[in-house]
């Protein structure tokens, strides 16, 4: 589950997981060149670069330069999964969506076998249960995830989502969403108690080996590697058809029906989705088929 979160790149959920307590600064890391594919799809009067992101990424890691810096500096606007909104609209989205102010706390929903993992995951992180106890089970899961990633390095405001929409204001370019951040928790919401209790089992099974499977997949996407990042991706999607349906296909049916219908208009547009929507066999490059529309791959 900690890899379908970044593989699918539901960006508001990395952006607004719950502060760790304070942590000890680390030194400046060294700069290290990334090369991540980029993809473009065009016609004679309409250009579409598509690039896949990563919504947690460690500093000191040099992508946003040589085509995929020229690509978004030909673009007239920024295409991301969502424009994230200011804190109010955020807490009334989770109110909507996430909390549970009756009924029974989240521990009691769990099954006894799972509450000591979750304890021991909460510790760790030093959480007090309480925190937790009136969240949806998808949520206290994904909060987990992203922060278990910020523990060990990873940083949402590091984001390739962040330094793009930093870029996009500060060249007076329009950033659009695809969604808004309460279809976004909507779809979480919308899962049964039973799948979001067995994605929280899921993700404290996981959690320790987070690291090293987020290393390795940062790895891939750095070396443009698209194959082995699909496989890496693509690994334990059989267990959960629900989830990698509704976060992974349908979204990618969908979006290619905007690209397509945004080939009409003429213009050059700078699409950046989850990276795990641009890899595998129903990637949006793959749904844009069905469209007759070719994305072809960049060299650089």
């Amino acid at each position: 589950m900690i890899k379908m979160l970044l593989r699918t790149g539901v960006f508001a959920l990395c952006a607004w997981a719950m502060p760790l307590p304070a942590q000890q600064p680390a030194p400046a890391p060294k700069t290290v060149d990334a090369d991540p594919a980029l993809w473009v799809v065009k016609d004679d009067d309409t250009t579409i670069y598509l690039f896949g992101t990563i919504h947690l990424l460690k500093p000191g890691l040099s992508w946003f330069d040589e085509a995929v810096k020229t690509a978004f500096d030909r673009s007239d606007e920024l295409v991301q999964e969502i424009v994230l909104p200011d804190s109010q609209t955020v807490q009334r989205a989770l109110v909507a969506t996430a909390i549970n102010p009756t009924g029974p706390g989240l521990e009691e929903k769990l099954p006894a076998d799972t509450r000591t993992a979750y304890r021991a995951a909460l510790a760790e992180l030093g959480i007090a249960p309480a925190n937790f106890d009136r969240f949806d089970p998808w949520f206290v899961a994904t909060n987990l995830s992203v922060l278990k990633l910020v523990k060990d390095g990873y940083d949402p405001n590091n984001g390739a989502e962040q330094a793009l929409t930093t870029a996009a204001k500060q060249a007076g370019k329009p950033v659009i969403g695809l969604e808004t951040i309460e279809q976004q928790f909507g779809y979480f919401d919308g899962l049964s108690e039973k799948s979001q209790i067995a994605f929280l089992t899921d993700t404290l099974e996981h959690l320790p080996e987070a690291k090293q499977e987020v290393d390795k997949m940062v790895s891939q996407w750095s070396a443009g590697d698209t194959d082995g990042l699909a496989e890496t991706l693509n690994e334990g999607l059989e267990a959960t058809p629900e989830i990698a349906k509704m976060l992974l296909t349908d979204r990618n049916i969908r979006w290619a029906d905007w690209i397509a219908g945004r080939m009409a208009e003429p213009g050059t547009v700078f699409v950046a989705v989850g990276a795990g929507h641009l890899a595998g066999k129903d990637s949006v490059q793959a749904q844009l088929a069905k469209h007759q529309l070719k994305a072809e791959r960049i060299d650089y």
